[in-house]
């Protein structure tokens, strides 16, 4: 059994103002009492693909095979990679009713970072105190922030 101090808690989170608009996604990662802070941001996107974008890069940083626990508050993420890919991949990435699938390319890559960790996924509800997903989410509006102002909006503290 994998204890909580061998575990990379993460905490992702995503936002657009407008949708689309400008959007930014923020990540912050925890391991033996260390921190890490990702953010970034694009000027034309979804929220969906921020959310997205968030647990991506958030995988991105992981130097090694990992056991993680990825808390989202997007259910969107969550029903996407643990009941909807499986079926999107038998169908070569169409829905049920034979569309393509939305933010494929994100998709894709999500599952291939995934596929090289032993992840749980785990929700919740997002702007009800959870302080993971409280810092998350304000990453991404930083980001988004910075965009608007002008400076650059992808950074990494801790």
């Amino acid at each position: 059994m994998t204890t909580e101090a061998e575990t990379v808690v993460i905490h992702t989170d995503g936002a657009c103002r407008g949708n689309p608009g400008p959007g930014g996604w923020g990540a912050v990662l925890r391991y033996r009492g260390r921190e890490r802070r990702l953010k970034g941001a694009s000027e034309n996107t979804t929220n969906n693909r921020m959310e997205l974008t968030a647990a991506i890069e958030a995988l991105a940083a992981l130097t090694r095979r990992s056991q993680v626990r990825l808390v989202t508050d997007s259910k969107y993420v969550l029903q996407g990679i643990t009941e909807w890919l499986p079926s999107w991949k038998r169908r070569q990435w169409k829905t049920a009713g034979r569309q393509p699938v939305k933010n494929v390319d994100l998709w894709q890559q999500l599952d291939t970072l995934a596929s090289a960790h032993a992840i749980e996924w785990a929700w919740v509800r997002g702007h009800t105190g959870d302080e993971g997903n409280e810092l998350a989410d304000a990453l991404a509006n930083a980001a988004i922030d910075e965009l608007l102002s002008g400076r650059a909006a992808t950074t990494e503290t801790g």
